[in-house]
């Protein structure tokens, strides 16, 4: 089959620009990809006793429900969790405004999973699937729990979920996978 020059052009332009939004869409998914580690802040760093930093402050505060907004609150609390400081994640989600949005819950059923309370930890994980059957993030966590109690098969039924979701190429997947191998994860 012949293409006139001018129809190579615009197939030429249209496949360009098809690979910059592509482009675009991922680097935009990056900078809010839930599923890494959240980069360390001042709350973490600088801050002590559960205090978050506040930006325009430029201090360490005693978070407060009418001092921070959900998404706010919600970054700080993932910041504890990731650091270990279990307690303080959980104090900062329970001030979140929507406590029915399931990163909150997903995020009370992570910290509550490793302070050791398993069985409330994956109350939340159910309640976040209840709001999101898709948050994928959420069935990662509730399989890496069910591996920890020993429930491989129910690990295995969260893992089909995610690929099923469309998860498959996500660190969500991975670190289930990964759990399912024997291998520790967050």
């Amino acid at each position: 089959m012949y293409l006139a020059p001018i129809s190579l052009r615009c197939l030429a332009l249209a496949s360009s620009l098809a690979i910059a939004a592509t482009s675009s869409a991922l680097a935009i998914g990056d900078e809010s990809d839930e599923t890494k580690p959240p980069p360390k802040t001042e709350t973490t760093t600088k801050c002590a006793d559960g205090k978050v930093w506040d930006a325009k402050r430029k201090e360490c505060v005693v978070p407060k429900k009418n001092s921070f907004n959900d998404d706010e609150l919600y970054k700080a609390a993932r910041e504890f969790a990731y650091a270990g400081q279990y307690d303080n994640a959980l104090t900062v989600l329970q001030l979140a405004r929507n406590q029915n949005d399931p990163r909150i819950l997903n995020y009370l059923g992570y910290a509550n999973r490793k302070a050791g309370r398993t069985e409330l930890g994956m109350s939340y994980y159910r309640k976040a699937l209840q709001a999101d059957e898709n948050y994928i993030l959420a069935r990662s966590y509730m399989g890496q729990a069910l591996v920890e109690q020993g429930d491989l098969q129910g690990a295995r039924v969260q893992l089909v979920e995610i690929r099923d979701r469309g998860g498959e190429q996500t660190w969500a997947y991975r670190s289930l996978l990964q759990a399912l191998n024997g291998y520790r994860t967050y």
